[in-house]
């Protein structure tokens, strides 16, 4: 390791020493970090093929995740794991008994660190500038071996990593909090909307108990709607003005990365959706998305607008609860494009107006709930962030 210096106001060099910007108070007089190859500190091993084993209780885990479970073990104790190929940038930590493919990497035989600390050191490090391939992102042995990271003694190690332990409990406990609204609220919908081939759902709020069927109709029937198109690309002046461009990825956003002007608004086929409209993504990838509009704002081609007659947040709940059935029935293989007209021809039973605006607030209020918590997961996983950019030397230091 080099000596590493810093200059003070008279230019005189002083050691700078190796250590983090927040330290517990028991270690704030302890050594500097030393920096080591993570090839002193432990050993990569390759996943194996695991279809000679039989069915068993040992969990099996590909770059993707876990796969199976099987009768025989790879690897028996804490590891850290990390896709060869594939997902190459979603480090694992394992314990217990486990099977790992030959799409994952794992890590055994520790040297004086810790598997849970070595695990807070590959959360931090960008794998995919380590990626060595132009197709598949793929890593190797001896690159992940040369890596250099810096390691206290093994006390602090040990209260660095029980302290990220206690965040990532918290973490997984407010996920699991959040998914479990998500699953209420799918079985919530399971019983608000009635089955197919029926007129009544299930579960009715009590002054609608005795309001009577539901009348099958279609969207197209109770709603008016439209969809946009794209100003030409080739003309600068269209763009980079004040009105949202929204495309078929960013119809449930609040922002978007295009604006256009009233120009390319006027010379072209997009038209203007208002806050609180029912969007539908018909082409790409998130083909059958459904969102209510956040932003008032122009839409492309790709996007179909719901305006109902009654309760735009009735149509966008239905139309959520039914995705799936969507992408199942007209597109193939989850893959393909939607069109404003088979939309439009989709069959709803609506009930009156005043059920259709009591399940809308029912399930909005759920969703408000869910969001409020999905923020508090994401506040928390900003809080793990910022503290270890605290609780670690910066990377550049480590390989200086």
């Amino acid at each position: 390791m080099s000596s590493k210096t810093m200059t003070t106001g008279r230019k005189e060099e002083v050691p700078a020493r190796l250590v983090p910007r927040l330290r517990f108070p028991e270690f704030r007089k302890a050594a500097e970090w030393a920096v080591k190859p993570f090839d002193d500190l432990f050993i990569v091993g390759n996943g194996r093929d695991y279809k000679h084993l039989e069915a068993g209780d040992v969990p099996v885990y590909g770059s993707g995740g876990y796969m199976l479970s099987v009768n025989d073990h790879l690897c028996d104790g804490e590891s850290v794991c990390i896709g060869r190929k594939g997902t190459i940038d979603k480090p694992m930590f394992l314990t217990g008994r486990f099977w790992a493919v030959d799409t994952l990497f794992y890590t055994h035989s520790f040297k004086e660190c810790l598997p849970r600390f070595i695990f807070a050191i590959f959360q931090q490090i960008d794998w995919l500038k380590h990626n060595e391939a132009g197709g598949v992102p793929s890593l190797s042995k001896t690159n992940i071996q040369k890596i250099p990271t810096a390691v206290p003694s093994l006390p602090e190690q040990q209260k660095i990593a029980e302290c990220l332990s206690s965040v990532d409990e918290l973490m997984a406990a407010q996920a699991r909090k959040v998914d479990a609204l998500k699953t209420h609220k799918k079985g919530l919908m399971q019983q608000l909307f009635p089955r197919e081939g029926e007129t009544q759902p299930r579960l009715r709020f009590p002054e609608f108990r005795n309001a009577g069927e539901w009348e099958p109709l279609t969207l197209g029937s109770v709603c008016s709607s439209f969809s946009g198109g794209t100003p030409s690309t080739t003309k600068p002046e269209y763009y980079e003005g004040d009105i949202p461009f929204i495309r078929s990825a960013e119809i449930a956003r609040d922002r978007t990365e295009l604006f256009l002007t009233r120009e390319g608004l006027a010379n072209s086929a997009s038209k203007i959706v208002a806050k609180g409209d029912v969007l539908v993504a018909l082409y790409g990838a998130n083909s059958g998305d459904v969102a209510i509009a956040k932003i008032s704002g122009a839409i492309n081609q790709a996007i179909l607008c719901l305006k109902s007659k009654v309760s735009n947040a009735f149509i966008y709940q239905f139309l959520s609860f039914k995705k799936d059935w969507v992408v199942a029935t007209y597109l193939q293989g989850g893959q393909g494009n939607l069109s404003g007209e088979i939309v439009k021809s989709i069959s709803v039973c609506f009930p009156l107006p005043a059920e259709q605006q009591r399940i809308a607030s029912c399930l909005s209020s759920l969703d408000e709930l869910i969001i409020a918590e999905t923020h508090k997961l994401e506040a928390l996983k900003t809080h793990k962030q910022g503290l270890m950019q605290q609780l670690f030397p910066s990377p550049a230091e480590a390989d200086a």
